[in-house]
């Protein structure tokens, strides 16, 4: 699969931008693990043009991490084409429109994936983003406002005439948020559409290599995106590797691989956000890379409530020693 002169091989896999969650140390232990192609946290275009030191921040993005993209969101068109400008400058790979973010905030205002309700004002932002700037532009988006307005089939076609590199799409609508079973028949159908010719990837429930696995072959997708299931469990990306390749599961990390992981997203989130930062956006990670320990309820909160990065190497150490294999 190539998106333009990009390529990415064959059923590439991508970490989908969430908001908190993909800053540059998780993205660093997604790429440890395989994969393909990462994106940054979704940017808001208003923060960017303010020149607000958040939405700067998550530009930042390091060699290692190719290809990456940038995603940004707006809903006034001049915005979001200032902002693809200013996002080409920190040298990203692509350029990745946000049409998809069902949270309430940003969709009532017209962002993210309240754009479906204004089809015609969405492709128009994508052709003139387009035609602003060199990098390929990508979209990812949903299958329509709630169920009655599924109208995705129709509008990836719009969207490719665009000029638009790669289309992702995650089989809900804005209605379901994140909750139900995501729907990927019209994911498939739009694959499948003769008239389609640019990369389709498939987004939305993916959390197991067997679930990959089926959606690549019961649909014909070009590359999965995975967002939810990597939270507390980056090593997704090679589980689902391994599988494709063998058709063999691999078994989960033990404690003592998952002692070694955290240390080591440990120390890039501090040499990345400094001591007081790291030490503060690592705490959602550590309660997920050990949870469902037995008897682990005081260890957990001694781990998110220390400021002492002695301390908590200490306390990775103790873990491994109460709790991993001998």
């Amino acid at each position: 699969m190539k998106i333009a002169d990009i390529d990415l091989g064959d059923k590439p896999l991508f970490l989908a931008p969430m908001e908190d969650v993909t800053d540059p140390s998780f993205r660093f232990m997604c790429k440890h693990f395989g994969a393909d192609i990462m994106y940054t946290e979704f940017i808001s275009s208003d923060g960017l043009i303010r020149d607000a030191a958040k939405s700067l921040a998550k530009l930042d993005i390091y060699d290692y991490e190719r290809p990456i993209g940038v995603q940004i969101y707006g809903h006034l068109i001049e915005a979001m084409v200032e902002a693809a400008r200013m996002a080409e400058q920190a040298h990203p790979d692509i350029i990745d429109i946000n049409f998809g973010c069902p949270v309430k905030k940003i969709a009532n205002r017209g962002a993210g994936s309240g754009m479906m309700r204004e089809p015609d004002k969405m492709v128009e932002m994508t052709r003139q983003i387009v035609e602003a700037v060199k990098l390929p532009v990508t979209v990812k988006t949903r299958l329509g406002w709630d169920e009655d307005s599924k109208i995705i089939v129709e509008l990836a076609e719009r969207l490719q005439d665009t000029g638009i590199a790669a289309l992702s799409i995650h089989g809900r609508t804005r209605a379901q948020l994140y909750k139900g079973e995501a729907d990927w028949t019209l994911i498939g159908e739009v694959k499948n559409n003769p008239r389609m010719y640019i990369p389709i990837i498939g987004n939305g429930g993916i959390d197991s290599a067997e679930c990959a696995k089926k959606m690549f072959d019961t649909y014909g997708v070009d590359g999965i995106m995975i967002g939810q299931a990597t939270y507390g469990h980056p090593w997704i990306f090679r589980e689902i590797k391994h599988y494709l390749q063998t058709s063999e599961l691999l078994p989960d990390p033990d404690v003592n691989e998952r002692v070694r992981i955290a240390r080591l997203h440990f120390s890039k989130s501090i040499e990345v956000k400094g001591e007081k930062v790291g030490i503060l956006e690592m705490r959602r990670h550590f309660s997920s890379y050990f949870k469902g320990l037995p008897n682990f309820k005081e260890t957990r909160l001694k781990l998110v409530t220390s400021t002492d990065i002695s301390e908590i190497y200490g306390l990775l150490d103790y873990i491994a020693e109460q709790w991993g294999e001998k």
